[in-house]
């Protein structure tokens, strides 16, 4: 089956935000972290059973500044349609934290524990809450919109100069062939002769001097 981004003959590739299934097709319900609970439950008890995911998201700007995100399912008996309901949680910046339900739903048992991990969010009377992607001691929440681009241990150190050749000392001359390259390069960017042949052929042979030193008179390896 072709791709839906195969473009059309003489055209282009569709925006994927063009073939993507609206994302009117849920209710969306706004609570706050001491009506949670409450509302989870009227909602599981109204026959939204599968709670398929959990997610966090930050707004930095805003107060609350995060949103807790849980995604709800009810299925009719004959299969026919599918409800949805995405309850949104606002969560304070300064210690989040919103009660688990890993006790009504034991799939939001790793979902907590993975929105804990890269939000920083606490879920109070989870049975295990511990990072889940990143190591033990890792530090921070790498989503959170304020976590440094480097990561924090790394951004407290310099930078190097060379960020993609680590293993070339800052400020090393070229040296050999390679200078003599740049050499040629430079003469003829200026519109002027080439530097001599002489000139370029002890350019090439600095590096070997300290080796052909130790070469033997006849020349033998």
């Amino acid at each position: 089956m072709p791709s839906s981004q195969t473009p059309p003959a003489g055209s282009t590739a569709l925006d994927p935000t063009a073939i993507r299934p609206a994302i009117d097709d849920a209710r969306i319900i706004r609570t706050s972290p001491a009506a949670l609970r409450d509302e989870l439950i009227a909602l599981r008890g109204a026959g939204y059973a599968m709670l398929s995911d959990v997610g966090g998201v930050d707004y930095l700007a805003r107060e609350p500044r995060f949103d807790v995100v849980y995604h709800l399912l009810k299925l009719e008996l004959n299969g026919a349609r599918a409800h949805r309901v995405r309850v949104l949680c606002g969560v304070p910046g300064v210690e989040p934290v919103v009660p688990t339900v890993s006790d009504l739903w034991p799939s939001a048992d790793w979902a907590e524990r993975e929105v804990y991990d890269l939000f920083g969010i606490s879920f109070s009377g989870h049975p295990d809450l511990r990072r889940i992607q990143m190591p033990a001691e890792w530090e921070g929440h790498p989503l959170r919109k304020d976590y440094p681009l480097r990561g924090p241990a790394r951004e407290r150190t310099p930078r190097p100069s060379f960020a993609l050749k680590s293993n070339v000392a800052a400020g090393t001359p070229a040296a050999g062939k390679t200078a003599a390259a740049l050499q040629r390069q430079i003469a003829a960017a200026r519109g002027q002769a080439t530097v001599g042949s002489a000139a370029a052929d002890e350019l090439a042979a600095e590096p070997n001097a300290a080796r052909g030193a130790q070469l033997p008179k006849d020349g033998s390896k």
